[in-house]
């Protein structure tokens, strides 16, 4: 019974935080409701594949993939761009299709050749604190505007009614996770998320949706966007794309072992080719069945920290429960309206404990003070530019914006540069000595 909710949290805490990116992508390309609700089961369906893939024959550890970040950029931005340079959303869809089928590829192909090993070693403490930060920090944005209603129901203005309920409903994890009953407390992710969706439907800020299936089972369907278009400007995006997808996995791979270190669960070593050719795979499946491209979430990180869910078994069992509904058109339809600031709310604090592993790493640095100027000037760089208008890129190619407006993206280069930089600098001064 104890694995079965904790197989339930784990499913609670991949739907929450992965739902609002097919829903965000599906009106930016103004799907319809039944469109929706097909895009959040096929994504759903490569998420759990994923999972499975790579806990059975990849990083073998409990770590859930969310659809990349990286990845619903590119939806964003080519929302905007592609009607102009293809002709159509529609048309834009497949070039992306087929930009994430080339990134399976390239992963494939990088971690055959064991680059992904030498890529790991940039990952230093130091790099791994400041992307953790940035990632906070870049995440908070979308969370503040999620709990204060903008952009949800059509308003862009802050709902007083929806922001108490949040603000509730992110006290209500915090005190139940760290004072509710000892038997249950693992459980408050989903306490809280059938609490909050319960408010909001007892108030009526859910949003219908409207879509209907005659069908008791459906299969996700393969190319639901249309055969895949190659488009040149899309592959050598998917090339950069993939390359920071390889450091957001492995940077999540090493997130997560900090934590299950901490709570003294053994690990065997660790598995960044294995990792990464399995990562590849489930960037196949992501296009074969038109879905957002998964990534390992570094908030697994802050969810084992949270719930001590450590072991593998439930984050299995939630993965195969995930795969199964995402045939049942009806659940699909029903999960479809989940409340985005429920979800938000929901799990605000897991997302906000990402700094603690950042903290926590800075403080057994050696050689502080290189360390604190690499991580002061990378957040400098990398918060400034999450303040710079996406539209002031509108001009530059889609390839540049997707790492000069990407503040998690850019400050973690700048820091593996700087870092790297003066490393070579002090070995060559070592060797003159």
């Amino acid at each position: 019974m104890k694995v079965f909710f904790s197989s339930l949290q784990w499913l609670a805490f991949i739907i929450a935080s992965s739902v609002v990116a097919p829903i965000a992508i599906a009106a930016l390309y103004g799907m319809d409701p039944g469109e929706t609700a097909r895009f959040v089961q096929r994504t759903f369906f490569v998420l759990g594949i994923s999972g499975l893939v790579q806990v059975y024959f990849g990083h073998r550890l409990p770590i859930n993939e969310g659809p990349a970040g990286l990845w619903w950029g590119v939806f964003i931005i080519y929302a905007g761009l592609g009607p102009t340079l293809y002709g159509s959303g529609e048309e834009t869809l497949r070039v992306i299709e087929a930009g994430i089928l080339v990134s399976g590829f390239l992963f494939m192909l990088l971690s055959a050749l064991g680059i992904i090993e030498r890529l790991s070693t940039l990952f230093t403490p130091v790099v791994t604190g400041t992307y953790l930060i940035l990632l906070s920090l870049q995440l908070s944005g979308s969370f503040l505007n999620g709990i204060f209603g903008v952009g949800y129901q059509g308003s862009e203005t802050v709902d007083l009614k929806i922001l108490v309920i949040c603000l509730f409903l992110i006290f209500f994890t915090f005190v139940f996770a760290e004072k509710g009953p000892r038997a249950i407390r693992q459980y408050s992710i989903l306490i809280s998320l059938a609490l909050g969706w319960a408010i909001f439907a007892m108030f009526g800020l859910t949003e219908k949706t409207n879509a209907t299936s005659d069908k008791w089972i459906e299969v996700p369907d393969l190319f639901a966007f249309g055969l895949p278009t190659f488009d040149g400007g899309m592959v050598t995006t998917s090339i950069l794309v993939t390359l920071l997808l390889l450091t957001n996995m492995i940077a999540s791979v090493r997130v997560v072992e900090q934590v299950l270190q901490s709570q003294k669960v053994p690990l065997e070593k660790t598995r960044y080719r294995q990792a990464g050719f399995m990562a590849g795979i489930n960037q196949l499946f992501a296009g074969l069945f038109s879905a957002v491209a998964p990534v390992p979430i570094s908030g697994a990180a802050g969810f084992i920290a949270t719930t001590k869910i450590n072991s593998r078994l439930p984050f299995i069992v939630g993965s195969f429960i995930l795969v199964g509904i995402s045939f049942l058109p009806t659940v699909m339809n029903f999960l479809s309206g989940l409340p985005a600031p429920v979800g938000y709310a929901t799990v605000f604090i897991i997302f906000a404990n990402l700094m603690l592993p950042a903290l926590a790493a800075f403080e057994n640095l050696q050689g502080s003070s290189h360390s604190r100027m690499i991580v002061v000037f990378s957040l400098f760089v990398g918060v400034g530019s999450m303040f710079v208008p996406s539209a002031a890129f509108k001009d530059a190619p889609p390839m540049l914006t997707s790492i000069l407006n990407n503040g998690l993206v850019l400050g973690t280069v700048v820091a593996i540069i700087i870092e790297q930089t003066l490393t070579r600098l002090g070995s060559k001064k070592k060797a003159r000595a």
